[in-house]
């Protein structure tokens, strides 16, 4: 980019019309929506201009403006780029906003209003003229008021420049991609809304509702339908109605006044048995309770025909970036995309609704178990993590275990099991909660107390390293509680990747999870540790600490993966551990061969190229890599200096050479990868000066694996590799990964990948 634009809309809002009562897509798309000014400043240039009149007016100073070379900056980039393109059709090379990242940097607790960051980092007052602008379209402001607003407008545009100086270069770069990756899933949505379905299921709801209505109307002794839902949906009413049948409400502890109160929403225990009461009444009374109360299916579907009829049947994805303070996305705009039904057949309508435009396709990208394999990869639980690499199922492995023979996904109640115990006890989940989870599953397995208790004992003696990892967070919360005074920052987990320190937990992109005020409350029955959120007091222990790292490193797994997608297509959509994206229907094997699961072990040039983050993280990196792979490196360069006749060392400021890890997948047989040629020294700007490249078959697939390049006849030449062999080739001739033989389940293809450039009056390898 070129340019940076700090930007600033200031719009009509009243009373009843305004980002309080409307969300962001509504208030803009609305016939009220009317622009009154922005404010643009140019780099850092010292005079920032306001602009207010007609929309052409606006429109010709924003065109002014070489868009393709700019990156936009605004708080909250999601209101002003949306009015940006949608309002006058304009899109940035590239989307910042100060908004997330300081959600980001300073934890989702922590004040990310511009008032609130202009005081903390002392960038002048926010200005009040916006106050007086309620109820006022354009034409109302006399000339003075419209001065004093362009004033405010123009200030709040310099704070968010200032403020952006400050904390966008401690950002890492990945995470500046990741919000502008986010921000156009919003601004420049790709996915459609099928309005039809939606109709039609909508009908279909509320047909349901009035016919399971209907058959209870004489027998409850009300007049109309929607006495009958009154009835039941209200706890009080629905309780006297059990009482006058003779039935006894179940009854539980309130968690906030504890009083007894009525045990009657859906997961309560007691409620669960009434639905299978003696009585068929009983169950029916449940059922259609349970089919009436509810309306969140009927206000989604409208919402979703709202949303496509505003926009010309494109669907908007509003995904709050860095969402929750382990750095997950979270839906907002109160339209929530992380939770739409998936289980119940009809329920599916609102997922079956969200459709490619014409000549697309969807390619889902889903990484399978991704926290249950984190865990035991932080903790170290290499035996488990064997069964993951081996592409064994975890829950069935876990289920012959608690059942004392083999379970296949033929037995699916016991390899459910498997999977809740997997899920839930990794974390520290005790006997009792696990019960409950069985019993109240859509599965309902009752387990006895004991069986319970004998389901934990089999999980912690299997994951035995998960455990110590616990303890390991306990000790941590302690230190960060009250940090000791000779006590450096540390490592925690088998892999070092996650670090304890006064100010939180560090993550390996650099950025933190927070816990605000933590201390060892007392107050309780039993003593533990506590911090402070918007939510109140939130607990604190071993086990959830190891679920919020867990949570944070696959949040950072899917951000990579999600980067590494957008160089060719750009992600329409993220749900929980899977990345959505589109592609021309006539590149399909094209497009799954460029999203085929691909991980990296290291920084490289052509991933990272010339960033902050490709040199900062390159330092805990290249500690991380030698500590493990030293005895390879040393051998690496013998065989490199006997190849060249020249010593060759390893580099001392850039990265080292790390890995290429594909897992094989049967869509990939005979699809090669594509064309390419490198230049690392050009990418990272050491000079016109060749380099070799280098790879180390690390392991491969019993179907084999090996590259293919273009020899100086332009003929294909396909070269096969073997393990443990080192092959040295030029950089600057066209290769490619060639492409699988046939399927090889459960195996991968690892490789050392790295260049030998001369340097400094040396030959030095990097990747």
């Amino acid at each position: 980019m070129e340019q940076l634009v700090t930007l600033d809309f200031e719009t009509y809002y009243s009373s009843t019309y305004g980002l309080t009562k409307q969300t962001t897509e509504e208030y803009i798309r609305h016939p009220e929506f009317q622009v009154i000014g922005v404010a643009i400043k140019i780099n850092d240039e010292e005079k920032t201009t306001f602009h207010t009149g007609t929309h052409q007016d606006i429109q010709t100073a924003l065109d002014n403006i070489d868009w393709r070379v700019s990156g936009l900056v605004c708080h909250n980039t999601l209101f002003d780029g949306a009015i940006l393109a949608w309002i006058f059709k304009i899109t940035p090379a590239f989307y910042f906003d100060t908004l997330s990242i300081a959600r980001a940097l300073h934890g989702t607790n922590a004040g990310g209003s511009l008032k609130a960051l202009a005081e903390r980092y002392h960038l002048g007052k926010k200005g009040t003229e916006v106050l007086d602008a309620k109820g006022k379209r354009l034409e109302d402001f006399t000339p003075s008021e419209l001065s004093a607003y362009g004033s405010y407008c123009i200030n709040d545009v310099q704070i968010t420049f200032d403020l952006f100086g400050i904390i966008a270069p401690k950002f890492p770069e990945s995470e500046h991609q990741l919000i502008d990756i986010t921000l156009r899933m919003f601004i420049q949505p790709q996915l459609r809304v099928d309005d039809a379905l939606l109709i039609e299921r909508l009908q279909e709801v509320r047909d349901e509702k009035a016919l399971m209505l209907e058959g209870l109307m004489a027998r409850l002794k009300c007049d109309t339908n929607e006495a009958v839902r009154k009835k039941l949906a209200s706890n009080k009413q629905f309780a006297e109605l059990l009482e006058e049948l003779g039935v006894s409400c179940p009854m539980k502890e309130s968690p906030t006044t504890g009083k007894q109160a009525p045990a009657l929403a859906k997961t309560d225990e007691g409620f669960i048995a009434l639905q299978q009461h003696d009585d068929p009444l009983i169950q029916e009374l449940c059922a259609v309770r349970l089919g009436t109360k509810s309306t969140i299916e009927e206000s989604r579907i409208e919402r979703f025909i709202d949303i496509g009829s505003r926009n010309k049947g494109q669907l908007p994805i509003p995904l709050r970036y860095y969402g929750a303070h382990t750095g997950r996305w979270a839906g907002s705009e109160k339209v929530n995309f992380q939770n739409l039904p998936s289980r119940d057949a009809k329920k599916k309508a609102l997922k079956k609704s969200i459709i490619p435009p014409d000549g697309q396709i969807v390619i889902n990208c889903d990484s399978s178990q991704i926290e249950a394999r984190v865990l035991v990869w932080l903790a170290g639980q290499e035996d488990v993590t064997k069964w993951f690499a081996e592409g064994r199922d975890a829950y069935c492995e876990l289920a012959s275990k608690v059942y004392g023979r083999t379970i296949t996904k033929a037995d699916p109640l016991e390899r459910f099991v498997g999977k809740t115990c997997t899920l839930g006890l990794g974390f520290g989940t005790g006997w009792r909660k696990l019960q409950h989870t069985l019993k109240t599953s859509p599965r309902n397995m009752a387990f006895s107390d004991d069986g319970c208790k004998g389901l934990v004992k089999v999980y912690r003696e299997l994951n035995y390293r998960v455990i110590n990892f616990w303890e390991e967070c306990d000790r941590a919360l302690e230190h960060m509680a009250n940090w000791p005074s000779e006590l450096e920052p540390y490592y925690i987990g088998e892999n070092e990747c996650v670090m304890i320190t006064p100010e939180g937990v560090k993550l390996p992109n650099g950025l933190y999870i927070y816990y605000p005020d933590l201390h060892y409350d007392t107050s309780e029955d039993r003593g533990g540790y506590v911090y402070k959120s918007r939510r109140g007091k939130i607990n604190i222990w071993g086990g959830a600490m190891t679920e919020n790292i867990v949570q944070a490193v696959a949040r950072i797994v899917i951000g990579e993966q999600m980067i590494s997608i957008n160089e060719r297509y750009r992600p329409a959509l993220t749900v929980h551990d899977a990345i959505i994206c589109l592609a021309p229907e006539h590149e399909k094997e094209a497009a799954m061969d460029f999203v085929f699961p691909f991980y990296t072990l290291g920084k490289s040039a052509y991933l990272d190229g010339n960033t902050i983050e490709y040199y900062e993280e390159s330092v805990w990196m290249n500690e991380l890599l030698y500590r493990n792979f030293s005895g390879l490196y040393e051998t690496v360069l013998e065989c490199l200096s006997v190849e060249l006749g020249k010593e060759v060392c390893l580099t001392q400021d850039l990265a080292l050479p790390g890995f290429h890890i594909f897992p094989t997948d049967e869509k990939f047989i005979n699809i090669a990868g594509k064309w390419h040629t490198d230049y690392p020294h050009k990418t990272l700007g050491l000079g016109n000066i060749g380099a070799s490249a280098f790879t180390v078959a690390i392991e491969l697939p019993s179907c084999g694996g090996g590259m293919d390049y273009i020899d100086t006849r332009g003929n294909i030449v396909h070269l096969l590799y073997k393990e443990k062999d080192l092959v040295l080739h030029s950089g600057l001739t066209p290769h490619r990964i060639s492409g699988l033989t046939e399927y090889c389940p459960c195996e991968y293809r690892i490789t050392l990948q790295g260049h030998v450039v001369k340097r400094n009056n040396n030959m030095e390898v990097f990747w």
